[in-house]
């Protein structure tokens, strides 16, 4: 029993992976290959993409946005999780990092699900709002720059069906949230949408301690 979440230990996280991490093998790869950029950070924990397909499965979902694509790992997390008709739409804007991203899903034999636009991504999402794909979508991943990410949110619960998940990455950014001395942009920037969702009446939310801090919201 606990009132609180427990601490992760270096020897209790190792052990969590140990017993819980059923990581894809290609996945593993685009992992190691991540770690050898200096920017290697931006790559979510293994175990948070575990959680992020099981999600998928629960949901039954078949089309999902990845917004902030980096080297592919979420995208490619999801993707595997997805039916054979299922569909990832990824937004990003470095190509440098996609290339890497497109050559693991190849491998990995999901380049037909994940569907890439080199774009700002809010003009991404608002290129599917006009073209009629509003409320088509069941799932949605925000990992990116955090001075967007209401608009991000927004976008994606226009674009979410009734029911729909939108998950949210770094809400607690090395606990710098709850430094108050710390008022730069970014970190305000999630704050400000922390204390936003947490106010929406139109989503159930949850904030997840993993990783950085993950927000799930549904879209009611």
């Amino acid at each position: 029993m606990s009132t609180k979440t427990i601490d992760l230990t270096p020897d209790l996280y190792a052990y969590l992976l140990k017993v819980s991490l059923r990581e894809n093998t290609v996945l593993k790869k685009l992992r190691e290959e991540t770690h050898k950029l200096s920017q290697y950070v931006m790559q979510i924990s293994p175990e948070q993409g575990q959680l992020m397909a099981l999600l998928i499965e629960l949901l039954g979902a078949k089309k999902t946005l990845d917004i902030g694509t980096f080297t592919g790992y979420s995208a490619l997390a999801v993707a595997l999780a997805l039916p054979s008709n299922g569909k990832v739409v990824a937004c990003d804007i470095n190509v440098e990092w996609t290339n890497m991203a497109k050559q693991f899903w190849a491998m990995a034999g999901m380049a037909e699900k994940i569907e890439l636009h080199l774009a700002p991504a809010l003009t991404t999402l608002q290129k599917l709002i006009d073209h009629g794909e509003a409320e088509t979508f069941d799932f949605a991943f925000i990992d990116a720059d955090k001075n967007n990410y209401v608009h991000y949110y927004e976008a994606a619960l226009t674009l979410l069906r009734p029911g729909g998940l939108v998950a949210i990455d770094n809400v607690l950014w090395s606990g710098e949230v709850a430094n108050l001395a710390n008022q730069d942009k970014d970190t305000n920037s999630i704050r400000a949408l922390n204390e936003f969702i947490f106010k929406d009446e139109r989503v159930s939310m949850s904030l997840v301690p993993i990783g950085d801090g993950l927000t799930l919201a549904r879209k009611r």
